[in-house]
C-alpha cells in the first residue's frame, strides 16, 4: 500500500514539511504540486523532484492519481481548500491553525466526520516523542496535583509586508506562533482551558505582532501563554509544568531535534532526559500515513482543532480584537 500526496501552493514549509520527509518513508510518494501558475507549479517540482505539476488547485484535487493533500496555504484560505479536498474524496493534512476561527473548524469538523477521509493538523511537535514525554510524565501524576502552566513561542519577523501580518488572509501572531503555544498548553496541562484575559501589541489595528493570556484550567490550575512574532521577546521557545510535587522544563518542544532542553525537578533531585534528532515532521508524516493506511488514530483531528480555534477566538475577544475570518 502506498499514499500518493499533493501540494496544494508551492509554500516555503514545502520541502521541510513534506518532501524530505517523505523521501525517507517508502509508503509516502509527492505525486503533483499545485500553484496559482502552471510556471510555478513546474518550477517547484522541477526543483523538488515532483512527477507532476498543475496550474490550478481545482485540477490537482480532480487529479485520480492523488489520494491526500497537504495544504500549507495562508490561513484564511485552510478551511475553504479543506473543504474542496474532503468534497473530492481526498484524505488531507492542513497546515495550522487548522481555519480561521471556531465557527469555521466546526464546519470542517462536522464535514469530516461525515466522511471517510482522514483530517489531520499539522502540528508536527505533537508527533514528537518529546511530546509524548511531556504528556505521559504530566498524566503519571509525577508532578503532583498541577498548579501552573506556562508556554511561549516567540521568534522575530520584522518583515512586515508578510503574509502573517495580513488581517484578510486570518494573520496575527496568536495566529501563527500562538496556536502552538496553545496547543501545547492543552496538552501539557491535560484540559482546554478557558481565557482569564488577554493583552495584545499591536502591528495594525487588527493584528496582533505579539500577545499574553492569562488561563485557567477546570480542574483548578492556571496557565499563561506568551507570543510574539515581533516584541522585546526575539526568541523564546519554552514550556513549563509546575505541580505541586516537581517542576518539567522544557527548552524547544518545537523542533527538538535542533536543540532541546528537558528537565525535571522533583523535591531536590534533577534529572534530565534526552530524545531522537530525527524531525518532527517526519514522525508527523508517518503518523499521517499510518492513519490513511492503517486506520491509526489522529491525535491533530478536526474535532481536537475546534478546541483550540475556540481558545484562540477567547483569547483575540479578550485583548479586545476581532476573531479572524475565513478569507
Amino acid at each position: 500500500m502506498s499514499l500518493r500526496i499533493g501540494v496544494l501552493g508551492a509554500a516555503r514549509i514545502a520541502p521541510a514539511a513534506l518532501v524530505k520527509p517523505a523521501s525517507s518513508l517508502p509508503a509516502v510518494t509527492v505525486h503533483a504540486v499545485a500553484a496559482r501558475s502552471s510556471e510555478r507549479a513546474q518550477t517547484f517540482a522541477a526543483k523538488h523532484g515532483i512527477p507532476v505539476s498543475h496550474g490550478s488547485y481545482e485540477a490537482l484535487l480532480a487529479d485520480p492519481d492523488v489520494d491526500a493533500v497537504y495544504i500549507p496555504l495562508p490561513n484564511g484560505l485552510h478551511g475553504r481548500w479543506t473543504r474542496a479536498a474532503l468534497e473530492a474524496g481526498k484524505h488531507v493534512l492542513c497546515e495550522k491553525p487548522f481555519t480561521a476561527n471556531a465557527a469555521e473548524a466546526r464546519e470542517i469538523a462536522a464535514l469530516a466526520a461525515s466522511s471517510d477521509r482522514v483530517v489531520m493538523e499539522a502540528f508536527h511537535y505533537r508527533y514528537h516523542p518529546l511530546a509524548l514525554r511531556v504528556a505521559e510524565i504530566v498524566a503519571s501524576g509525577e508532578l503532583g496535583v498541577l498548579e501552573r502552566v506556562e508556554v511561549s513561542f516567540c521568534f522575530p519577523l520584522p518583515k512586515f509586508s508578510d503574509i502573517r501580518y495580513d488581517y484578510d488572509l486570518a494573520g496575527g501572531a496568536t495566529m501563527d506562533a500562538g496556536c502552538y503555544a496553545v496547543h501545547m498548553a492543552r496538552l501539557f496541562g491535560g484540559e482546554t482551558p478557558s481565557v482569564v484575559s488577554a493583552t495584545a501589541k499591536l502591528r495594525s489595528p487588527r493584528v496582533d505582532r505579539a500577545m499574553t493570556a492569562e488561563l485557567a484550567y477546570p480542574s483548578g490550575h492556571t496557565g499563561r501563554v506568551t507570543c510574539s512574532m515581533w516584541s522585546t521577546s526575539l526568541l523564546k521557545i519554552s514550556a513549563k509544568v509546575v505541580g505541586s510535587k516537581g517542576t518539567l522544563s522544557v527548552l524547544n518542544p518545537l523542533a527538538p531535534q535542533a536543540y532541546h532542553r528537558f528537565t525535571v525537578r522533583i523535591g531536590d533531585t534533577r534529572r534530565t532526559e534526552k530524545f531522537p534528532r530525527r524531525p518532527t515532521y517526519a514522525y508527523q508524516l508517518e503518523a499521517f500515513a499510518a492513519a490513511v493506511l492503517a486506520g491509526a488514530p489522529v491525535p491533530t483531528s478536526a474535532e481536537d482543532a475546534v478546541e483550540t480555534m475556540s481558545v484562540i477566538d477567547e483569547i483575540y475577544r479578550a485583548a479586545g480584537l476581532p476573531v479572524r475570518e475565513p478569507s
